[in-house]
């Protein structure tokens, strides 16, 4: 014996976690709602989420 008390098996999960879901990605329509300019306002701050002519979206603070 090495002196150490017996150890007990550890129970095995019946079923393997799920794997992590991604969110459904938002249609920038959903958010921009018809503007080219929307604020976020996050933790405190004021983000601005624009959509450029070229169809591109610029997201600053």
């Amino acid at each position: 014996m090495n002196g150490l008390p017996p150890q007990r098996p550890v129970p095995v999960a019946e079923q393997p976690a799920a794997p992590a879901q991604r969110p459904a990605p938002v249609p920038s329509e959903v958010l921009l709602r018809g503007q080219r300019l929307v604020e976020i306002a996050h933790n405190g701050e004021v983000y601005r989420l624009q959509a450029t002519r070229l169809g591109k979206l610029i997201l600053t603070k």
